[in-house]
């Protein structure tokens, strides 16, 4: 198939590009570099540095018969959107309304859209959470990722566009980076490894569901399968359905790292959730995912990856 993944210079989506490349896939990939890396660009993929809101962006998915955009470019800071909310909807709305117009008009068969199952449900009722829980989210971020779902029920009503939502949990793995409350693992580990403990925010109770980024590229070839009429227009939650705290998650990166450094901790802000786990089991059932690999294990080989990093440069 032919594929355009926007954000693909990015953590995830570039991971998702080189999974999709690996099965003999046309990948295209559109980013405009301003929190991605060129690096993270696979060479067999075709690059194009373009805005999701821009004229270039619209032109390219309508005239180039994509039969796949693989949707991850976004505004995915937490902290970010409270501090800018404006730019936060220009980005994640705006910008997916533009490409959502032009995968109307250029006829792209289906679109794998990349949704946040850690913000659009707010402090949760039950865990693990189910996607028929209630939308509750408190940082404008979730609000964004979760307009952008409404838009695409619309857009299949109206117009016949095809869609498979993937709520992701906290995705880590090779390429993280280390910014953000989703980036704790990166951050932890470069921090450790660079002898500069990190600061926990709170007290390190709040729990958050990780999967590593290869699971997550395995669901978006998945939800991909254009033969899956009995997919289009779901909504799954993409995760473990167990929490891990932040406690938890430092004690086995410092055991992975072998420092004696201990980390600070401080205020705990107000626009991040306490604990969150998703049912995934819609997921297994209908799409045919479960996750893979364990969070100990990618852990492991995360602390590893860093550290060949570090001592390559």
């Amino acid at each position: 198939m032919k594929i355009l993944i926007t954000g693909g210079a990015g953590f995830i989506a570039s991971n998702v590009a080189d999974f999709l490349i690996e099965k003999k896939h046309e990948v295209h990939i559109l980013d405009d570099l301003s929190t991605g890396f060129i690096e993270n660009v696979n060479p067999d993929a075709v690059f194009h540095e373009l805005d999701i809101r821009s004229k270039g962006a619209f032109d390219l998915i309508s005239l180039e018969g994509f039969d796949i955009l693989c949707h991850h470019a976004a505004q995915m800071d937490v902290r970010r959107s409270v501090r800018e909310p404006v730019f936060d909807a220009d980005v994640n709305i705006e910008g997916t309304l533009n490409i959502l117009e032009a995968s109307k008009t250029g006829g792209v068969r289906r679109v794998v859209y990349a949704s946040t199952g850690g913000a659009v449900y707010g402090e949760p009722q039950e865990l693990p959470v189910p996607e028929t829980h209630p939308v509750n989210p408190i940082c404008h971020y979730g609000i964004s990722k979760h307009t952008v779902e409404h838009y695409l029920f619309l857009y299949r009503f109206l117009y016949g566009l095809d869609y498979v939502i993937l709520r992701y949990p906290n995705v880590y793995g090779p390429r993280q980076n280390p910014y953000g409350e989703a980036g704790v693992t990166a951050i932890f580990t470069l921090a450790y490894l660079t002898g500069n403990p990190p600061l926990i925010n709170g007290d390190g109770l709040q729990q958050r569901d990780y999967v590593h980024v290869a699971d997550i590229a395995r669901a978006n070839e998945m939800a991909m399968d254009l033969s899956r009429t009995d997919i289009s227009g779901e909504i799954f939650n993409i995760g473990w359905g167990v929490g891990r705290s932040v406690i938890e998650l430092d004690r086995i990166i410092r055991d992975f790292t072998g420092t004696d450094l201990e980390p600070s901790f401080g205020p705990p802000l107000p626009e991040e959730i306490l604990q969150i786990a998703l049912d995934s089991t819609r997921a297994r059932d209908i799409l045919g995912w479960t996750p893979e690999i364990q969070f100990e294990k990618g852990l492991d080989d995360l602390v590893k990856y860093h550290r060949r990093k570090m001592t390559a440069q």
